[in-house]
């Protein structure tokens, strides 16, 4: 790592974060910086990416922007959806650009959809097609996630990579509950005829952040993407499994993110300051949620771990039922909240369980004759794909969750078609589980034993 310290805007070379030595010398403050760095930019992202969760609760004749229901759900959908396909190609772009490059691109787009969304909610009459392509440019936001955790594993050696990727993912997904806390500071202070504040104070913050990734974060020339990972992981069965159950965790936490507002709308007609005070909650526990459900997962196993988050999603679910049935906003509130609370909780350890998966593969692979080296190697590349796989895929279950919503409430009747197929995918999930993973999990062992004295050879 003697060249490491580059010109700044320059390359960084011979980045090799497993060499002890050179990481105690001030490999790990490097790492540090751009970690700081990397979630600030993916919180702000997160932020814009969920504005419109925020924003359709402004949504009304008063401010001469009057939608129904199943339109502003529509508004909801369009930046999930968009967000959810970008993962993929920004997960490429930063070991094609590098991660400063990056990270400066992807935090000025958010200028458009931010001084878009001032101009045209002040405009009384615009169309709804206008606010679907901004939502649309929104949505560059959610392709900051799979950049962001891209880099950071270039920057920390694998011992430490989980914490780092915890704190970043963590981070970012606090940008839902603090641009919902921002709309409620909005219409509690200045009312509900003003969503413009909300989307221009993130217009200093964009360039703020901006501006701090041009001056102080780095690229890395050894990031560790190899051509044809992804296809290699695309093949192999457990990319899918990992994926749909990424699909029922993060999905329901960014889909119920979105929704919850216009959900206690359409359910029990709460204004928008009624909506506003209890939709930041659930998102911030969840959050928290994540990096403790990866620790959990580290004692007990990833996958048992997620059987019981999936357990309490169900109850979650039948709790909304039973809730909206008799028209108790209270329990439909709680309900809401626990369910954000254990999605964040399987968030976490179904993460953990991509690493012990391949790790688990490579172990069956030595064992059967093939080099040990070679085979942790393909295990490392197989898991750094399939987390950017899983978190599009993840994303793609939370414009799910808006489309069942805007299908049951803009209909004649309420929110429980939708409880009910959530119930049902989170029963197949379990099913998936029990079939493919709890039977051979054994808690404690979060990696196979191979792995475990390599690792130790490493430190």
């Amino acid at each position: 790592m003697a060249s490491a310290r580059a010109a700044r805007g320059r390359w960084i070379e011979n980045w090799d974060p497993e060499d002890e030595e050179a990481w105690e010398r001030g490999g790990k403050h490097v790492a540090r910086r751009n970690l700081v760095l990397s979630v600030l930019a993916e919180h702000v992202g997160f932020s814009v990416w969920s504005m419109w969760s925020v924003l359709v609760l402004f949504m009304s004749p008063k401010i001469g922007l009057d939608f129904a229901p199943d339109e502003k759900f529509l508004m909801v959908v369009v930046p999930t959806l968009v967000g959810a396909l970008l993962r993929l190609p920004y997960s490429s772009a930063v070991t094609r650009f590098g991660g400063r490059n990056w990270t400066l691109f992807s935090s000025l787009v958010l200028l458009v959809p931010a001084a878009a969304t001032v101009y045209f909610v002040q405009r009384p009459g615009t169309p709804l097609w206008v606010f679907l392509l901004i939502g649309a440019a929104a949505g560059a936001g959610g392709g900051n996630f799979a950049s962001s955790m891209t880099n950071i594993t270039a920057f920390y050696p694998q011992r430490k990579q989980g914490w780092a990727l915890g704190l970043n993912a963590g981070g970012g997904n606090l940008g839902v509950a603090a641009v919902q806390l921002l709309g409620l500071l909005v219409i509690s202070v200045a009312g509900d005829t003003h969503p413009a504040y909300v989307a221009a104070f993130y217009l200093p913050l964009i360039a703020l952040t901006a501006l701090l990734a041009a001056l102080r974060m780095d690229n890395v020339a050894m990031v560790r993407a190899e051509p044809g990972a992804q296809r290699e992981a695309a093949a192999n069965p457990h990319t899918w499994w990992i994926s749909l159950l990424y699909i029922g965790t993060f999905g329901s936490f960014i889909g119920f993110g979105f929704a919850f507002g216009l959900v206690l709308q359409s359910q029990f007609g709460s204004t928008p300051l009624q909506a506003a005070s209890f939709t930041f909650l659930g998102p911030l526990l969840g959050s928290v949620a994540r990096p403790l459900g990866g620790r959990i997962a580290d004692r007990f196993g990833g996958a048992r771990v997620t059987m019981w988050a999936f357990a309490g999603m169900a109850v979650g679910t039948g709790v909304l039922l039973w809730a909206g049935e008799n028209g108790s906003f209270a329990l439909f509130v709680a309900g809401f909240t626990w369910l954000f609370v254990v999605s964040g909780v399987g968030n976490g350890s179904t993460y953990k369980m991509i690493p012990a998966v391949f790790a688990r593969q490579a172990e069956d692979a030595i064992t059967s004759g093939r080099d040990a080296t070679a085979a942790f190697a393909a295990s490392r590349r197989l898991s750094g794909a399939v987390i950017g796989i899983a978190g599009a895929a993840g994303a793609l279950g939370g414009v799910a969750i808006n489309l069942a919503f805007r299908s049951a409430y803009g209909g004649a009747g309420g929110g429980a078609p939708a409880f009910w197929s959530f119930l049902a995918f989170y029963g197949l999930c379990a099913v998936v589980l029990r079939a493919v993973y709890l039977r051979g999990e054994r808690p404690s062992d979060p990696l196979p034993a191979a792995e475990q004295s390599r690792a130790s050879h490493v430190r």
